[in-house]
């Protein structure tokens, strides 16, 4: 523990020199290209987009990227965006089976990860998500790269006051240790680390997810769309059950309200027996998964419910299109909406919801103005330039620290 501190101090004297140095790196000296891995595991929902869009803004920035993902999740989708990814990736992908809990797997999985990190010697190995980045932190190999943890939520809202979730966030404060830079995606999760796990004792920088400006096209709402349309995948985090809920409310109440629920996942089935036991099965359509863009045609209006988020894309991708949006006021989403947080209701409230869908319904312009004001707010702060810069900023502000650590304990 005695050394842990005087990691800590060491850093601590060091870091006001690392902000000199970068702060006199001659602007016109290019800075060499960095050897990038990132470690997640699956492949899919708003974790695998932001992956993907950094990994691919590195490349197109000149650096050498790679990947390890799950090779047991994601399908044919994920198969096909990584086919398309593959051609910009100079250290190309390696799937692994990764289980979502801890598993005696893990060591086979620990075991082929070490081999591909010695195989490539990265200079960043950033870790993505709980599993992924305890597997970044924990292979040997690479004793010169700097690990990165962005966490995503994950551990830190997994099964909050139970045994299990104590395990796991018991596991995130081991491997503090063992972490070069902590990548935050939101102040948000910035701060529940620091509530639920302790202080960082590394390098702290927040990184907001980011759009591209094609995102920022309205999108054309289909002549069969519903009222509302929910995109998620079907959990119970995502709080879609509450949203039935509240569609039997609205009904019996005289107000017949339909909606389109795009996606998939394992309360799937529960739903959908839900939707008829409440007697609104037939206001409801359950399409499966759709690309965002082609979800929110489906309705005039985005509704999240859910009861924790870290900073969800999907929210994002619909302020940036102009959708109107009623959502929940947790994780990052009071970020994205800045000053109109205001509009955001509670977690698991169904009586919220309820007022909050039958207000936008009785007035659309009011939740048209929010929406071009939230739009507005994401293109000037949630750019995906700015989400890519911003990290490889960090990567390199991280190096030059452990090099000016390596060079203090060398005279020390």
């Amino acid at each position: 523990m005695a050394e842990m501190r005087a990691a800590a101090s060491m850093q601590a004297a060091v870091a006001p020199a690392v902000s000199a140095a970068v702060a006199a790196t001659p602007r016109t000296a290019p800075a060499p290209s960095l050897k990038i891995l990132h470690i997640l595991r699956a492949p899919l929902g708003g974790l695998f987009r932001h992956v993907v869009d950094v990994a691919s803004g590195q490349s197109a920035r000149g650096h050498r990227v790679g990947l390890i993902v799950d090779s047991t999740t994601g399908g044919a989708r994920a198969d096909a965006v990584l086919a398309e990814l593959l051609p910009h990736l100079a250290l190309g992908v390696q799937r692994v089976a990764m289980t979502r809990e801890l598993s005696p797997s893990d060591i086979g999985a620990l075991r082929v990860i070490s081999q591909r990190i010695s195989l490539l010697a990265p200079d960043v190995l950033h870790g993505h998500g709980a599993k992924g980045a305890a597997l970044a932190r924990l292979a040997p190999g690479a004793p010169n790269a700097i690990r990165v943890y962005t966490p995503h939520g994950g551990s830190l809202v997994y099964s909050p006051g139970t045994i299990r979730g104590a395990f796991y966030r018991k596991l995130e404060w081991l491997l503090r240790w063992r972490t070069d830079l902590f990548l935050f995606e939101s102040a948000y999760v910035a701060d529940l680390f620091r509530a639920e796990i302790g202080r960082p004792r590394a390098m702290v920088r927040i990184v907001r997810n980011g759009v591209g400006e094609t995102e920022f096209a309205p999108v054309t709402v289909r002549d069969d769309a519903t009222d509302i349309v929910c995109v998620g995948e079907l959990r119970p985090v995502k709080g879609i059950d509450v949203l039935i809920e509240a569609l039997a409310i609205l009904r019996r109440s005289g107000r017949r309200v339909s909606a389109t629920i795009a996606g998939e996942g394992p309360q799937g089935p529960e739903l959908v027996a839900q939707a008829q036991r409440l007697g609104v099965a037939d206001q409801i359509r359950f399409v499966g998964y759709q690309p965002a863009r082609e979800a929110f045609a489906m309705g005039r209006m985005l509704v999240l419910p859910s009861r924790a988020e870290s900073l969800p894309y999907v929210v994002l991708e619909a302020a940036a299109a102009g959708v109107p949006i009623v959502a929940t006021r947790v994780g990052g989403i009071p970020e994205i909406f800045g000053p109109q947080a205001e509009h955001l209701i509670a977690p698991d409230n169904v009586s919220a919801l309820v007022g909050a869908i039958g207000a936008a319904i009785e007035d659309p312009a009011q939740v048209s103005r929010v929406a071009q004001l939230v739009k507005t707010r994401v293109h000037r702060v949630f750019s995906s330039t700015t989400m890519v810069d911003g990290g490889i900023a960090a990567y390199r502000e991280a190096l030059a620290m452990r090099k000016l650590r390596a060079v203090h304990i060398t005279n020390f």
